[in-house]
């Protein structure tokens, strides 16, 4: 063991607006010991996503909220450290859901033993190939349904899952215009991802932009956003518009009710199909998209960038990074050192 004690953060209030880390309790507690058939994962990686910020709601959603007192519920990385169970042994490399914490006990079950690619970073599991792939992947293309010569918005272009979908939607021979909130990051999806077009909307109109952008309106739209930025895109959908619908960000720290699109009115004009999703409807498909995205990132065609924190102390601070615009790709805290080969 490289610690005495088994630290965790665990949610104490509900927040509002912003979290803050007077929202969760910091623990420090003995570390526990496997059971018969059960295995002790000590977490290399945890995965900060927005949906955290849904499941600190007492709301009706897609999974239960996490309960106060519990230990905050997080995508992991982490390798077993004791195992009591016959399909682990210790030095196996993990994925699964163990929360924010150091160490967890865990039957197994939702756990996937990751291969180890000396080529490939365990950080990548969280990246490309954990769940920001599949969203992007099925979400543009089983919802979006693009076609070559379309023109296909993206929101949140420069993050994790958006910088993909404008990617896959180059690659099917769209034209591309993403949304993003800092000139550097209109640069990096333009310069180096290859969109067509950007817009930075915090410093430019976004409708009058998306009117330059987007000549002969817009046939696709993959939302990560909502309010503003999804009205301005109402007004200039085709016919048989589609919309993919997977995140509404600009709202998840909303204290107030949040009016629906002023341009609703649109969706009926146009024909307009609108579908949400979660991605986890689409596990039993999940190795399609990775097999399609590795083939892509070996021919150069995809890329990936990940954001790591430094410490789980951190987590609480930085999973506003996600809310405030200043994350940089796929945002990741590290929890402990990777196990020496």
């Amino acid at each position: 063991m490289t610690a005495k004690m088994n630290r965790q953060w665990r949610l104490a209030a509900r927040p509002s607006g912003l979290i803050q880390e007077s929202d969760f309790e910091w623990r420090e507690e003995p570390i526990p010991t496997p059971g018969d058939n059960e295995i002790l994962v000590r977490n290399i990686y945890l995965s900060l996503d927005p949906t955290n910020r849904g499941w600190l709601r007492e709301t009706k959603s897609y999974v239960p909220p996490v309960a106060i007192g519990e230990v905050m519920r997080g995508g992991t990385i982490g390798v077993v450290e004791q195992s009591h169970h016959p399909d682990f042994q210790a030095g196996d490399i993990v994925l699964g859901f163990l929360g924010w914490q150091d160490y967890a006990i865990t039957n197994g079950a939702a756990l996937t033993k990751l291969p180890v690619d000396p080529a490939l970073p365990l950080t990548a599991y969280l990246g490309l190939f954990g769940i920001i792939g599949p969203t992007a992947y099925f979400g543009l293309l089983d919802i979006g349904q693009p076609k070559a010569g379309e023109t296909l918005v993206v929101s949140a272009a420069a993050g994790a899952v958006g910088s993909l979908v404008g990617q896959i939607g180059k690659i099917k021979g769209c034209r591309v215009v993403g949304i993003a909130g800092s000139d550097e990051k209109c640069r990096w999806i333009t310069e180096e991802l290859g969109f067509d077009a950007a817009i930075n909307y915090k410093t430019e109109p976004v409708l009058e932009r998306l009117k330059t952008h987007c000549p002969n309106g817009i046939d696709v739209y993959f939302e990560n956003v909502g309010g503003k930025i999804l009205d301005a895109v109402l007004s200039l959908i085709n016919i048989k518009g589609r919309i993919a619908l997977c995140g509404l960000i600009a709202q998840y720290n909303a204290t107030e009710p949040v009016p629906g699109p002023y341009n609703f009115r649109t969706i009926l004009t146009q024909r307009v199909r609108i579908e949400g999703f979660i991605v986890l409807d689409y596990r039993e498909r999940f190795m399609k998209a990775y097999e399609a995205l590795g083939r892509w990132l070996v021919e150069g065609k995809i890329q990936y960038r990940v954001d790591v924190i430094d410490g789980l102390e951190n987590a609480p601070r930085g999973i506003n990074k996600l809310f405030d615009g200043t994350n940089k790709g796929k945002l990741i805290v590290k929890v402990s050192e990777e196990p020496s080969v």
